[in-house]
């Protein structure tokens, strides 16, 4: 892996958002748009524009069903940054708290993905 992958790794980990879609995915193991718009209370473009930088630098993919896009930490990652990304959730349950709460309001799955993706 060049420099510039493992520093472009370290950048996304350093943005809230793009920390929390992460360390999100990371617990759920796949979370559609909707899901995370409601979890981080924020808007759909702006999660879009943050999946788009993840999907840029391998760290998401996609998996589609139907007009659904289901989003998860890309299986061809290397190790040591499924270790970062996994020892990164296990050791900070509270920075996302607010985040799992809003998740929980949803409901579980699969009304929680047909309530938000109707």
């Amino acid at each position: 892996m060049n420099n510039d992958r493992v520093v472009q790794f370290f950048k996304n980990l350093a943005d809230d958002t793009r920390l929390k879609i992460i360390l999100l995915i990371q617990t759920e193991k796949e979370l559609c748009v909707c899901e995370l718009t409601s979890a981080l209370s924020l808007s759909q473009p702006k999660i879009s524009r943050h999946i788009a930088q993840l999907k840029l630098h391998h760290i998401l993919s996609e998996r589609k069903v139907g007009r659904w896009v289901f989003y998860s930490l890309v299986d061809a990652m290397p190790l040591w940054q499924k270790e970062v990304i996994e020892l990164s959730s296990l050791n900070n349950q509270a920075y996302l708290s607010a985040c799992v709460t809003n998740l929980i309001d949803m409901g579980n799955r699969p009304s929680r993905q047909q309530k938000c993706c109707e």
